[in-house]
């Protein structure tokens, strides 16, 4: 099988990895790809966003599956253009995509289903927003309706900070603050169908203790010990299934990966939001658990065939994130990075760096992935963090407290 890639981060390294390990997979190509994502893959310099030049690589290769990792080509139409072509897809249709592209689409998904969720409105004026965050109270919850690369989030004690955030954008969603822990459930779906992942658990914010400003994530781990032991049965039943039916009542059935954060409330599991794309950095985690081979999966959703149910290795992975000085605010490029070497429990994926004259230099703000695993979450923990500690990097900074 030959495969193509789209996007050039941290995600796209570990799809790339996996599909590497599949023996079903022939060749492989990233576009653009990364200098990680080069070590074990084709790379190919076209715009991902561009659904005419993606569309005639993927020709150019004679591509068996394309797969979108990242959700700006999704909502610019790339999936589209290339199932026109003939070409299975891994991704969902632009319109599908709008699950993730508008908070505002999301919340209209999620009221017609009947999927559990915060109680929010659509504010597009000053008026709007002060009527909505006077309601709700603090914390406020103010969310960019379109895409932010998880940053479009505010949640604030400061009204004044909460008023800013609105103002910036041309319309948000501002909702009801959900109590209780985060989770991500990852559900793969054919357009009918779904099976989910393994659950996991991200670290938004960028310092220890769940401290500063949202970021696109600092960490994850899975599986989660704690959580309840129907979670993901329940998840599927209440929130994936019902979604999924919406959907395709609407004549927009979504072919690719249903990203469903949640809150574990007092009263249940509620919907934070849908993303429509697999989430960085879970998985780095997840897809370094996964037994199943992947790029069968990926095919049978992409063709509306699937019928595996996936498998996960027995033990447990931790991801952290190494991120450039000054991220998220205003990350400084062009540095150089030394002590990637892969041990026997952790290895390195690459999120945001380039190659320079033979160098390895920064060129993101989240730079570096670094996988751990082990028979429990424990030494995963320790594996990863032992490697993260000989990477140099000048002015970089990674949580301390991930997977605690």
């Amino acid at each position: 099988m030959r495969v193509l890639v789209i996007g050039s981060g941290g995600r796209e390294h570990a799809l790339c990895r996996s599909l590497k390990l599949d023996p079903q997979v022939t060749d492989l190509h990233c576009a653009p790809g990364n200098p990680g994502i080069a070590e074990i893959a084709g790379l190919h310099d076209v715009d991902p966003l561009n659904p005419a030049q993606v569309t005639g690589l993927a020709v150019e290769l004679a591509a068996d599956l394309v797969v979108v990792g990242p959700e700006a080509p999704l909502v610019a139409g790339v999936a589209d253009a290339v199932r026109a072509a003939g070409i299975p897809v891994f991704g969902p249709s632009k319109e599908a995509a709008l699950i993730e592209g508008s908070k505002a689409f999301a919340k209209d998904v999620m009221a017609a289903a009947g999927v559990p969720t915060a109680r929010a409105y659509t504010c597009t004026t000053p008026e709007e927003a002060e009527r909505a965050l006077a309601e709700f109270g603090t914390p406020y919850v103010v969310k960019d309706d379109g895409l932010a690369a998880g940053k479009g989030v505010v949640v604030t004690g400061d009204l004044g900070k909460a008023l800013a955030h609105a103002a910036s954008c041309r319309q948000v969603v501002i909702e009801e603050f959900l109590d209780g822990p985060e989770v991500s459930l990852f559900a793969l779906c054919d357009g009918v169908t779904a099976v989910p992942l393994q659950p996991a658990q991200d670290f938004k914010r960028v310092f220890d203790g769940d401290e500063g400003p949202n970021t696109g994530g600092m960490g994850a781990y899975t599986p989660l010990p704690w959580a309840p032991a129907d979670l993901t049965e329940q998840v599927m039943r209440e929130v994936v299934h019902p979604t999924l039916d919406e959907l395709a009542r609407r004549g927009t059935p979504f072919q690719g990966v249903l990203f469903v954060g949640l809150a574990l409330t007092s009263k249940g599991p509620k919907v934070i939001e849908f993303n429509a794309r697999f989430g960085d950095p879970e998985t780095e985690v997840l897809l370094d658990r996964l037994e199943t081979p992947l790029a069968g999966l990926l095919m049978e959703c992409a063709t509306g065939a699937l019928a595996t149910t996936p498998v996960f290795r027995p033990g447990s992975a931790v991801t952290v994130i190494l991120a450039s000085e000054g991220y998220p605010d205003s990350p400084v490029k062009g540095d150089e990075i030394t002590g990637l070497h892969e041990t026997d429990d952790a290895y390195v994926l690459h999120a945001g760096t380039s190659a320079i004259d033979g160098r390895i230099v920064s060129s993101g703000g989240r730079v570096l992935a670094v996988v751990g695993h082990g028979p429990d979450q424990q030494s995963a923990r320790q594996a990863a963090y032992d490697l993260v500690g000989g990477i140099r990097l000048r002015g970089s900074h990674y949580r301390k407290d991930i997977a605690l």
